[in-house]
C-alpha cells in the first residue's frame, strides 16, 4: 500500500543523527526540560523568525495554552473554522471558550475573511485562522479585523511549518502562533509535541508558567496549570529534522507540481497558490465529485489516499451543540476533497502508480 504519508521513510532517511541524538539524550541523564528542549526552543524561534519560543506535549496543548495565556476563558467566544482537525476545537473547549464557525474560502480551504464580521459578537475575544494544508490563511484582512475590534490572533500552523505569508513565516503574524509535531507533520518527532511561538515575552512567559503547573521555581504555583512538557527526546529528534525542513518542504512543493501537470487535464479541481504565499504542501488535496468512487478504485489499487476532513466538526457528534447551518463551502468541501500520497521521500515508482490509478479512473 502506498500511504499517503510515511513518517517511518523519513526516520529511515535521517537514522543514523536521530540514533545519535536520542542516544546523547539517554546518556546525558536529563529526560525532561533539558538542554535539548532549550536549544530547540531558540533554533524553532530563529527559524520562524519570532523572539520566543515554548516547547509543549502536543499542537492541541499549544493551542489550548495560547488561549489561555492571552486570557480567553468561560464566556468567551474564538471565531475558526469547523474544517480543521479536531485538535482545534477541543482546545478551545479546554478553555471554557466556545467555538464560532466561519465557513471558508473554497479555493484555499482557510477561513474566509469577508465572513467573519457577521460572526462576532459582544464576547468574541479571539481568531484562529487555520493554515490548511500548507498555505497560508488570508492573514492581512483577518489582523485588519482583529486590530479593529481588538481580538487576539493565535495562528494554528499545524499543517504549514516553513510556509510563507508574504514574506513572513506562518506563526509570526498574530500574537501566537501553535505548531504540532506529530510525526506525519512537515516537522514530525516520533512522538507527540508540540510549541508556541511569539513576539511577546510576557505571553511565552505565561505558557512556560502553564505548561508545568504554574511554576515559577519548583514546587511553587504561581498561577494553575498544566503538565504539558516537550520531552527530551523529541526536542533532540527534531532538532535534527529542522535542519532538513527547508530541503525537505521543497521536494513536497516540487511533488505538488508534478501532481498538478499530470492531474490538469482530467475533471479534478486543483490546489491553487494564495498570491503572495508560499505554501509547504503538507498535503495535496484535490477535489472531485466522484470523490467516494474514486478513493475505493485507488483503494483497490493499493494508493491510500484519505480524507482530510470528511465530516465537518459542526456535524459531528460530539459538537452538535455548535451546530451551524450557514456552512455551505465547508459541507460542500467534505464531500469532493481527496487527499493523495504526499511525503518528501515518495518514490518515482509509486508516484506513477497514484497517477496510473487516477487515471484509470477517469480514463477507463
Amino acid at each position: 500500500m502506498i500511504l499517503c504519508s510515511d513518517p517511518k521513510k523519513q526516520y529511515l532517511v535521517y537514522r543514523k543523527p536521530i540514533r545519535e541524538a536520542i542516544q546523547r539524550v539517554l546518556d546525558s541523564g536529563w529526560y525532561i526540560l533539558g538542554n535539548e528542549v532549550k536549544s530547540f526552543e531558540a533554533e524553532f524561534a530563529k527559524y520562524i523568525g519570532v523572539k520566543e519560543a515554548v516547547g509543549v506535549g502536543s499542537g492541541t496543548e499549544a493551542l489550548h495554552l495560547a488561549l489561555v495565556a492571552c486570557g480567553i476563558g468561560k464566556g468567551d467566544e474564538v471565531i475558526t473554522v469547523a474544517h480543521t482537525a479536531v485538535a482545534t476545537v477541543a482546545a478551545i473547549e479546554l478553555t471554557g471558550a466556545t467555538p464560532v464557525f466561519v465557513d471558508i474560502e473554497p479555493e484555499f480551504y482557510t477561513i474566509d475573511p469577508k465572513k467573519i464580521q457577521a460572526a462576532i459578537t459582544e464576547r468574541t475575544k479571539a481568531i484562529i485562522p487555520v493554515h490548511m494544508y500548507g498555505q497560508s490563511a488570508e492573514m492581512g484582512a483577518i489582523l485588519e479585523i482583529a486590530k479593529a475590534n481588538k481580538f487576539k490572533v493565535i495562528e494554528d500552523c499545524a499543517q504549514a511549518h516553513g510556509a510563507l505569508y508574504k514574506g513572513k513565516r506562518v506563526g509570526s503574524l498574530g500574537e501566537m502562533g501553535c505548531f504540532s509535531f506529530y510525526p506525519t507533520k512537515n516537522l514530525g518527532a516520533i512522538g507527540d509535541g508540540g510549541m508556541v511561538v511569539t513576539n511577546n515575552p510576557d505571553l511565552a512567559k505565561q505558557v512556560r508558567l502553564l505548561r508545568e503547573y504554574g511554576w515559577a521555581e519548583r514546587y511553587v504555583s504561581h498561577v494553575s496549570g498544566w503538565n504539558s512538557r516537550l520531552d527530551e527526546i523529541q526536542a533532540a529528534v527534531l532538532r535534527v529534522k529542522l535542519k532538513h525542513l527547508n530541503k525537505d518542504n521543497a521536494k513536497r512543493v516540487r511533488l505538488a507540481k508534478k501532481y498538478t501537470k499530470e492531474l490538469k487535464d482530467l475533471p479534478f479541481k486543483l490546489p491553487r497558490q494564495r498570491e503572495g504565499c508560499v505554501p509547504v504542501h503538507h498535503l495535496y488535496v484535490a477535489r472531485t465529485e466522484d470523490r467516494n468512487a474514486l478513493l475505493s478504485f485507488v483503494k483497490e489499487r493499493k494508493v491510500g489516499a484519505l480524507i482530510h476532513y470528511p465530516v465537518p466538526i459542526h456535524q459531528q457528534p460530539a459538537y452538535t451543540k455548535f451546530k451551524r447551518s450557514d456552512l455551505p463551502e465547508t459541507e460542500k468541501a467534505a464531500k469532493e476533497i481527496l487527499s493523495l500520497p504526499m511525503y518528501p521521500e515518495l518514490s518515482e515508482s509509486d508516484f506513477k502508480k497514484i497517477i496510473k490509478a487516477i487515471k484509470e479512473f477517469f480514463q477507463g
